[in-house]
């Protein structure tokens, strides 16, 4: 499979050029892409989130749109409204910017539970409905979402099943002292001489064909066994068990599997490795369990304890 020189590989390289130590984010970002997911982005203010989702929208198809949220926002200001024309006596749906191909909702978790309801609409059935009326998205529809961990104050948990329809759970850190360096110098270059528009964007025939042969992609016997054995390690009798409250429900098995045919698939393969699988099962995963009581009194967290079951759970 000579997916090497394919429009969307090639993304990958033109989108990291324009950041600093965020190559795996962005690789997280096209496997969401490539398997029609979500994607929910968490790490301290300037970190490069909402400038990694800019980079990329600009190489796709398609309009994009980017939503702030606020406490005081309403579902109308993500969905659309119908308003009244006096001149013809009817009344008009204006879209809202969940109509975008892919949409940046920033700082999520301060949006109020009755925006975030509309929003899983909007993911899990990709459409909306306003005033009685069902109205599809478009055909290429991707939530990146980005939140603060660092503020609570004003905040609003999301509800476990709104974290379960993100494909993918990305924890992002501080950038280290080179990495600090390197960031400054960009910043730099780009004031002194701003970047060019991408040459050649993705189109959307480039992006169904990618996903038509992502889809292809062979899991084998042994590692399809691998994922659900990683995935069960979380339920009763598992490997880690004892300290979850919620164990990971079938859609981590589908997503962990649709993300490895994704992940091969960038990397020149038409067949999905144990690697592919331990590589993604902690942003897969770890926002699929709720640690019970115990570990969290101990400072575990889902992601440590996906940790400990890539550990405990050979290949093999």
């Amino acid at each position: 499979m000579d997916t090497l020189s394919h429009p969307i590989t090639l993304l990958q390289t033109d989108v990291s050029e324009g950041l600093i130590g965020h190559g795996e984010m962005v690789e997280r970002l096209l496997i969401a892409l490539l398997v029609g997911g979500h994607v929910l982005i968490e790490g301290p203010p300037g970190v490069a989130k909402t400038r990694t989702v800019k980079l990329l929208a600009s190489h796709l198809p398609g309009s994009h749109g980017r939503i702030q949220c606020t406490p005081d926002l309403l579902p109308a200001d993500l969905t659309g409204t119908q308003v009244f024309r006096p001149e013809t006596g009817n009344f008009d749906f204006i879209p809202g910017p969940l109509f975008h191909a892919l949409v940046l909702v920033d700082e999520i978790n301060r949006a109020p539970p009755k925006v975030q309801s509309a929003l899983l609409e909007a993911m899990a059935e990709r459409q909306v409905t306003t005033s009685g009326t069902t109205r599809p998205l478009p055909d290429f529809f991707m939530v990146v979402a980005t939140q603060n961990p660092i503020e609570h104050e004003g905040t609003f948990p999301l509800p476990e099943a709104q974290m379960d329809r993100f494909l993918l759970h990305l924890s992002l850190e501080l950038p280290d002292a080179g990495q600090e360096l390197a960031i400054l110098n960009l910043v730099e270059a780009e004031e002194a001489a701003p970047p060019s528009s991408p040459s050649l964007p993705v189109s959307t025939e480039d992006l169904h064909a990618a996903q038509a042969e992502v889809a292809q992609v062979h899991l084998a016997p042994a590692l399809k066994d691998f994922i659900v054995r990683l995935v069960m390690a979380s339920r009763v009798g598992g490997a880690v068990a004892e300290w979850v409250e919620h164990p990971v429900s079938p859609r981590g098995t589908l997503a962990l599997a649709a993300s490895v045919r994704a992940r091969a698939w960038l990397k020149g393969r038409d067949y999905g490795l144990p690697e592919d699988a331990q590589a993604l099962a902690p942003d897969v995963l770890s926002h699929r369990l709720v640690p019970n009581w115990a570990a969290v009194s101990e400072g575990r967290t889902g992601r440590s304890l996906v940790d400990d079951v890539l550990r405990l759970v050979e290949p093999w």
